[in-house]
């Protein structure tokens, strides 16, 4: 009787974690042997780039990486706020008696016992917790960064090491949101494991279509980036 009720569970929500994993693992091999082919590896060379042209000529532009980098780190902190404060009303509710979910039971696919409850609620806050320490490391490295590209010439920083620093930052900030969006399944698996599916299949296309560069716009992107724009 109890695998009645939670084999979907058993099935679906594993099957969908496997998607989201298995396609991020396909996005970081590309990202690391065909880079241009992807907007993540673009906009690391373009960052590249940008840091070499605000340290070449510092005087002037000392302000606009500035604010460029202040923009950064407020993206960063609002989405480290948010995710700790759903931490804090997950948290809330662990604690409490459950009662909210006794009248939609009947209503609901898979397994309705406390102790399911209890791990769906535990597994967001987990995920929830990742994504705040990634992105509170980003802000970390972002705001060294800050500090270090309008150090004068005369320090001997080189334009590699800061740019490794901002990728890094950059890097946990991007992680950090992804396993924020991964949260969106886990939430809907509060009113079953279906629902955890559906969403799963629907999100890794939207975000293929929103990680890689297609037709025309990938062959300018890339004589842009070889006349060195």
């Amino acid at each position: 009787m109890e695998w009645r009720k939670c084999y979907l569970d058993v099935l679906l929500v594993p099957l969908s974690f496997m998607i989201t994993i298995g396609y991020h693992l396909w996005l970081w091999q590309k990202v690391r042997t065909q880079p241009l082919s992807t907007i993540i590896g673009t906009n690391n060379h373009g960052r590249r780039l940008w840091v070499s042209t605000i340290m070449e000529d510092n005087d002037k532009k000392n302000i606009l990486a500035v604010q460029t980098l202040r923009n950064t780190i407020m993206g960063a902190t609002l989405m480290a706020t948010t995710s700790i404060l759903l931490c804090s009303g997950l948290a809330a509710v662990i604690s409490s008696t459950y009662s909210v979910k006794k009248p939609i039971n009947d209503a609901l696919y898979g397994a309705h016992g406390e102790f399911m409850v209890a791990l769906k609620y535990v597994t967001m806050l987990l995920v929830l917790l990742a994504s705040f320490m990634c992105h509170s490391l980003s802000i970390r490295f972002i705001n060294q960064v800050n500090f270090l590209i309008n150090c004068p010439p005369e320090s001997r920083l080189t334009c590699e090491y800061v740019s490794e620093l901002l990728e890094k930052g950059f890097t946990l900030n991007a992680v950090g949101n992804r396993i924020f969006y991964s949260a969106l399944p886990l939430m809907l698996w509060i009113f079953g494991p279906v629902l955890v599916f559906l969403c799963t299949v629907t999100m890794v296309p939207v975000l293929y279509n929103l990680d890689f560069v297609f037709g025309n716009m990938k062959g300018e992107k890339m004589g842009d980036i070889a006349n060195g724009v």
